[in-house]
């Protein structure tokens, strides 16, 4: 006989089905497999009294803070401690519970209904212009074509191509400017047909500059203003585009001077929840949510997003976490942005292990070496 502890990542299913167990039972063990910790916070003490006892009653667990039982609080924060199998059941119990747990019900249904992906893409970033905060992702006319070409040698999925910087307190450039800069960039791709080696996204939020690169190939709209212009839902309804829907709060200009939020990851999530239901209600079916590091966030909002991120898979979609090279990593590890490489991985493999599906980054090879070797680290060897 022998035993051996495996990783907690591992791909369950796969070591189920290496071991020959039944395929109906597969299901079953790999959602006992999967654990979760869920806050819930400013429960009424009473539902707080009900999903403990109910938690336990499916063998999880509910922790709250002493005095609980007594109702001494009105109200009080939980930690609800589960595996997937045991949450699908707790839903069950709370759909028909009182004091705001079929809220509670909801939200559990809709995170075990999540589903990740197998692989995650990669979206390479060229910057059309002379002001992006990092120097060696700006490339024009044929140096950009090359630096296209290259990404998509690399493994770039998606090649994310801007001609306005985005960084904090860039200049406001008028839509013939970043059209010019953009125009020979695109015609070259169509020409070329290079929107048949990759997926080619365009970071604008101009209508005339997005009109122009979809009639070319592009399939991808990357708006840092999150749809607010409803000329550009109406050109990515119209041409079957994806649109990203990017939070900021305020502009470019203004993001950074003195951000500031009640709750972070709430006030994102319904952001991205009301923005995703726009873009439907404009006919809008492929939607890709992006938190927006960086862009009107502390150094601590940026980590507070980044370690909620699951909490964003039950809005249902795709998520693209765009954290390359940027200050967050010189704060906590001090850095010049051409040496920020390994923070950057840091930041982007934990955000694909929390279930980010696109990863918007400078350096391809790079990350698609990592993603490689990190999904190979999760399947099962005997």
């Amino acid at each position: 006989m022998k035993i051996k502890a495996l990783a907690n990542d591992i791909d369950i299913k796969a070591y189920l089905q290496k071991i020959a167990v039944d395929s109906g039972a597969k299901e079953i063990l790999a959602a006992k497999a999967t654990h979760y910790l869920i806050a819930v916070e400013s429960l009424h003490v009473g539902a707080a009294n009900i999903l403990k006892q109910d938690a336990l009653s499916v063998g999880a667990d509910f922790a709250v803070p002493r005095g609980t039982i007594l109702a001494t609080p009105s109200e009080v924060d939980g930690l609800l401690i589960a595996t997937k199998r045991q949450l699908q059941r707790l839903a069950k119990k709370e759909a028909a519970q009182p004091f705001g747990l079929k809220e509670v019900s909801r939200y559990l249904h809709a995170l075990t209904r999540t589903k990740r992906v197998s692989k995650v893409e990669i979206m390479g970033i060229v910057n059309a212009n002379d002001d992006s905060f990092y120097s060696q992702s700006r490339f024009m006319g044929e140096n950009a074509v090359n630096a296209i070409e290259k990404m998509i040698e690399e493994g770039a999925d998606i090649v994310d191509i801007g001609g306005v910087s985005s960084r904090p307190g860039a200049e406001k450039v008028t839509k013939e400017e970043e059209l010019s800069r953009i125009r020979p960039i695109a015609d070259a791709i169509y020409k070329r047909k290079l929107y048949e080696k990759a997926r080619f996204s365009i970071d604008s939020y101009t209508p005339e500059v997005i009109d122009y690169v979809l009639e070319r190939g592009f399939s991808i709209v990357n708006d840092i203003t999150g749809l607010e212009d409803d000329e550009v839902c109406k050109l990515c309804a119209s041409y079957g585009a994806t649109a990203v829907i990017m939070h900021m709060q305020g502009s470019p200009q203004t993001m950074q001077l003195n951000p500031s939020y009640e709750d972070v990851v709430e006030e994102v999530y319904g952001y991205l929840q009301r923005q995703s239901e726009k873009a439907a209600s404009f006919g809008i079916d492929d939607v890709v949510l992006d938190i927006g590091i960086g862009f009107g966030k502390t150094l601590e909002h940026n980590i507070a997003l980044l370690q909620h991120l699951s909490h964003f898979l039950t809005l249902q979609k795709p998520l693209l976490v765009g954290a390359s090279r940027k200050s967050m990593i010189d704060k906590l590890s001090p850095s010049p942005s051409e040496k920020r490489l390994a923070g950057t991985l840091a930041l982007h493999l934990k955000a694909a292990e929390e279930g980010a599906s696109i990863l918007r980054v400078h350096d391809v090879y790079e990350h698609r070496q990592a993603l490689d070797i990190a999904q190979a680290l999760k399947k099962p060897i005997f």
